[in-house]
């Protein structure tokens, strides 16, 4: 267990980015990456948080619980489709095949749930029955277990640079995808999504809802890439008490970043406007969330890497022969 004192003493060197000797550095709101030769690409998971569209923080051993997590949610689900995964030269960092990603964020609800304009229950909140092409019956009530989980589209930041719903459907009739890739993604997702909850209620915790991402190598074969079943793609809850605390009308105990998102939206902060500042304590109580998340689904201790982490990624490339 890693100590408050410790946690402390690492915000200050939580990795907040890349400067590697290499060229061609891309980042997105969590990752820095660089192409390789070989068709292939350095991943490198840093420490930044992200809610609201936003940058909040940064929490010390983030970037390697969502590296190492997702590394062994491949190795769970590679017998269902192939991912992008090739190794594993740091805790941090991922070397991975360089694929063309399908542009279609994949997302996979078990219950109805949600508060985001997106989410099904703000939809059916408002009135709506039929939402991303589903028919929903009427009194159903927020935080229920759907029959069966559902996928849910959208896409990736379309005319407005926000992701827009779509249904199953119009992800070929807007020629997205050709009928039989489209198929071949469902399919995987949702069985990538059953093993996760089979996997999780192990761990006593429920995986409500996720995000997928696919890709399409040259020559066609769909993969499975970005992240799995992470604090930042899902949303857990705790198993124990979920079905009393839902017979009382009470929230689901989150097991995710939601509490994070919560303190925030205490403050009135929901993405605009300056950001708030924050006490330290929630940083290192989301660092021992991350890695209590780890453990219970992994079953494996985790052990932490040394930071500052730039100079042991260098070394660890190095002899990666990046």
């Amino acid at each position: 267990m890693i100590s408050q004192n410790e946690l402390l003493k690492l915000i200050p060197q939580a990795l907040n980015e890349t400067n590697l000797p290499l060229a061609g550095k891309q980042s997105g709101k969590v990752r820095d990456w660089y192409d390789l030769q070989n068709g292939q690409r350095l991943i490198v998971t840093t420490d930044r948080l992200s809610a609201f569209d936003r940058i909040l923080a940064r929490v010390p051993y983030k970037g390697q619980v969502l590296n190492q997590l997702s590394a062994w949610w491949f190795e769970q689900t590679k017998d269902i489709i192939p991912n992008h995964l090739i190794s594993i030269p740091d805790p941090n960092a991922a070397i991975v095949q360089k694929v063309n990603p399908i542009q279609v964020e994949v997302i996979v609800r078990g219950y109805i749930t949600g508060v985001t304009s997106t989410a099904l229950w703000h939809r059916y909140s408002l009135g709506e029955r039929n939402i991303y092409g589903y028919d929903f019956p009427e009194g159903l009530k927020k935080n229920q277990k759907l029959p069966e989980p559902i996928i849910t589209p959208t896409t990736k930041g379309g005319e407005t640079g926000h992701d827009e719903r779509l249904t199953c459907a119009e992800v070929v009739e807007k020629k997205i995808l050709d009928e039989a890739t489209w198929n071949q993604v469902q399919t995987a997702a949702l069985a990538i999504f059953n093993r996760g909850q089979e996997l999780a209620a192990k761990a006593e915790l429920i995986l409500v809802d996720t995000k997928y991402e696919f890709g399409l190598t040259d020559d066609g074969q769909v993969m499975l890439i970005d992240e799995v079943h992470t604090p930042d793609s899902s949303r857990f809850w705790k198993s124990n008490g979920y079905q009393k605390l839902f017979n009382e009308g009470k929230e689901p105990e989150n097991f995710d970043k939601e509490f994070i998102r919560i303190a925030y939206a205490d403050k009135g902060y929901r993405g605009d406007g300056e950001i708030p500042s924050m006490p330290n304590d929630l940083w290192t109580s989301a660092s021992r969330r991350y890695i209590a998340i780890y453990e219970m689904l992994t079953r494996k201790t985790f052990k932490p890497g040394s930071y500052p982490i730039e100079e042991r990624l260098l070394k660890n490339i190095k002899e990666a022969g990046i």
